[in-house]
């Protein structure tokens, strides 16, 4: 956890309640202010899986419908280290490996605004004749992460409710054009993301099925501070803490304005934006410092 998350700068306590909601498996709502490495956190969880492997059928054959499972968009194929070897790894002499199954990294899969309720379901080709496996189905055995939720085309309520089955008990219902219900396995670590206030998004009953909820709040003064450090450091501004003590007072102290991790990234890209146009070293001045917060901050 440590090494996947070194990263990024986040307090104890938030980083001893994400341990146990990625090894769970299962659901994980993460909510809190815009700009504080919630989505930045997922895929870091997402690195994490891409470097396991796993094999998945191309296709499935049900009920006399095909459904295609491999997407090259969103799984990513793994070097097969013996050409002989099968889906279990055993080596069968004289024989290439089953093409009906493919060995890929672990997938993560990331929807946001563009996620409809159709996007959840078997979507039928006229032209190919076969279905498309949902976002869902192509992330069994890896991470789906609901980017923005609350921001997509369909109401939140109507697409949480199109989850609570799959998140209480790990099986999927999908329905063919014929009419049939198809049961698939729901065996998928789903990463709910929002800068939302949860009270306008969910009820009791859908937070009860979500198994861990973690607030990503704002940075401490501290953890600001190193989050300045190590931003300026990677883009080659020159720190100093005199510079970051005059930017608190003035900026966020004075104006009552709220630390957010993202704030030292883009402070140092307008630094470096306005240094390149006056042909100057990029520095933590008191005239640089302001020039990059007025371009930056809006008062709202």
């Amino acid at each position: 956890m440590r090494q996947i998350l070194s990263q990024l700068v986040i307090s104890e306590s938030t980083f001893q309640r994400l341990g146990p909601a990625l090894n769970s498996g299962t659901s994980i709502f993460m909510y809190g202010p815009p700009g504080n490495g919630k989505t930045s956190i997922a895929r870091s969880f997402g690195n994490l899986v891409l470097s396991q492997n796993m094999y998945i059928p191309y296709a499935l054959y049900l009920d006399g419908q095909v459904i295609k499972v491999y997407d090259a968009v969103s799984h990513s194929l793994a070097p097969d280290t013996d050409a002989n070897a099968g889906p279990t790894g055993n080596l069968r002499a004289n024989t290439r490996r089953d093409p009906r199954w493919l060995k890929i990294r672990r997938p993560f899969i990331v929807v946001g605004g563009e996620l409809t309720l159709e996007g959840l379901d078997l979507v039928f080709d006229d032209t190919t004749k076969f279905y498309e496996a949902p976002f869902q189905v192509k992330a069994n055995g890896g991470i789906l992460l609901i980017d923005d939720f609350g921001r997509q085309q369909v109401r939140p309520r109507d697409l949480l409710n199109r989850w609570i089955v799959p998140l209480e008990n790990r099986v999927d219902y999908l329905r063919l054009h014929t009419g049939r219900k198809v049961e698939v396995p729901f065996d998928v670590l789903i990463i709910f993301s929002t800068n939302l206030p949860p009270k306008d998004l969910v009820d009791e009953a859908f937070l009860r099925r979500l198994r861990h909820k973690v607030e990503i709040g704002d940075p401490s003064f501290e953890e600001y501070r190193e989050i300045f450090k190590r931003v300026s450091q990677d883009k080659r501004i020159e720190y100093n803490d005199q510079g970051l003590a005059y930017l608190l007072q003035e900026w966020y102290i004075k104006r009552n304005r709220k630390l957010r991790a993202s704030h030292p990234r883009d402070l140092c890209d307008q630094i470096i934006d306005i240094a390149s146009y006056l042909a100057v070293p990029p520095s933590m001045s008191r005239e640089m410092l302001d020039r990059a917060a007025k371009a930056y901050f809006v008062d709202i």
